[in-house]
């Protein structure tokens, strides 16, 4: 429980002394009959709290400061949210260190991503501040610097960043609340994702060597991110069963250096069906099925500039990302009616509805088909001009159309 400690201070003579007395009327009788034995006195009101097996004191000039703030702090420990205020005297810098290193399940991809926002976007504005200090309204400046020269998803991803260090800020203690609370962000625009057809990926496979042609399909067949191919190896492939385990990841460091790594998610950890097309067998049951011409892990980057911005732009689809394939694939087996815990297995999702969400996209001939059916149910007499108009393109009743 807090206490309040009256602390009097004056001139005694030549001497400067001072005097605690605690907050009883004894006490309150005793620090007024001490004052005025002294000359230019003043009163202190200390408020001490034992937190953590410690006494935290704050110093107060008024008793009605004192007397809230040791309401606050008895609240607070009812509340089960009391905090150390010297916990807090850590700057944003020192605590980022100890944040990245607290988590060593993080993968080294999510890994150098935060560190790359801490070292460029966030540090440089608050790494010398004490994380304490730090208020709302410093990280909606931070928001508002960003956004004026930054895209909004990477001002976004920042915040992001800033916000997990300050939700491990109020985990240990070492403040009371997040400043990143009803932070204003700037709005993003949905990307217009490309949706390549099957003839698009015939030109653009014809537009790679032989070498690199599987991994388009195991993007648009099996739905594998980028990472999920490069560190597949040929003992994965199960060629008796016909299915592929993804088992493990290339992603990068902080230095850009390939890595091995787990899978995304729990999820993302499957085994899924490989159709006969790209079962093909190799010697090393451990080598990577794809490397690098130098015979090493692929990098994204170098890969990206080799072989997949050539071959997409021979192919005419200068917009295409490696990622659309997978994004292909959903709404491929969406069109296709595959029941959703299977799309949702083959994606690797752990919730289908991150599928439907991010992943499965409407397609012209879909919602065509879709208006017509509606048209036909609600607008009167749509459904028989619909069906004299079928009859008078197929007058010979031939089945050809069907």
């Amino acid at each position: 429980m807090a206490q309040i400690v009256y602390r009097v201070s004056g001139r005694d003579g030549d001497r400067r002394v001072t005097k605690a007395f605690r907050n009883t009327d004894q006490g309150r009788q005793a620090a007024l009959a001490f004052k005025r034995e002294l000359s230019d006195s003043r009163t202190r009101y200390d408020v001490r709290t034992r937190i953590g097996g410690r006494v935290v004191t704050r110093t107060f000039a008024s008793k009605k400061e004192a007397d809230a703030y040791a309401a606050t702090t008895e609240a607070d420990r009812l509340r089960g949210v009391m905090f150390d205020p010297g916990r807090g005297r850590v700057t944003v810098r020192e605590l980022g260190a100890e944040w990245l290193a607290s988590n060593p399940a993080k993968r080294a991809d999510t890994r150098a991503t935060d560190e790359y926002h801490l070292r460029t976007h966030i540090f440089p504005a608050l790494g010398d501040r004490r994380i304490d200090s730090v208020v709302q309204t410093d990280v909606q400046s931070l928001v508002n610097h960003l956004s004026a020269r930054l895209a909004p998803r990477t001002v976004r991803r920042a915040h992001g960043v800033l916000r997990s260090l300050c939700a491990y800020a109020e985990m240990t203690d070492r403040i009371g609340r997040s400043p990143c609370r009803n932070v204003k962000l700037p709005r993003v625009q949905p990307l217009e994702r490309s949706m390549p057809l099957p003839e698009d990926l015939a030109r653009l496979v014809a537009a790679m060597d032989e070498s690199n042609r599987p991994m388009v399909y195991l993007g648009a067949v099996l739905g594998l991110r980028f990472s999920e191919v490069a560190g597949l190896r040929v003992g994965r492939m199960d060629l008796g069963s016909g299915s592929v385990s993804v088992n493990e990841t290339i992603t990068r460091d902080s230095q850009g250096r390939p890595v091995f790594d787990a899978p995304k998610s729990a999820a993302s950890r499957r085994t899924i069906a490989l159709p006969a097309p790209l079962r093909e067998p190799e010697a090393d049951s451990d080598a990577l099925v794809f490397v690098s011409p130098e015979g090493g892990p692929l990098r994204y980057a170098n890969w990206r500039n080799r072989v997949w911005s050539p071959a997409r732009e021979a192919a005419g689809l200068p917009n295409l990302g490696f990622h659309d394939l997978r994004r292909a694939m959903a709404t491929a087996l969406v069109e296709d009616r595959t029941d959703m815990k299977t799309t949702q297995v083959r994606m690797g999702h752990s919730d289908s509805r991150l599928t439907l969400a991010l992943y499965a996209q409407a397609v012209p001939e879909a919602d065509q088909a879709a208006a017509d059916r509606l048209s036909g149910r609600f607008i009167p007499g749509s459904r028989d001009e619909r069906a004299m108009g079928g009859k008078q393109q197929n007058p010979a009743g031939d089945e050809d159309g069907l």
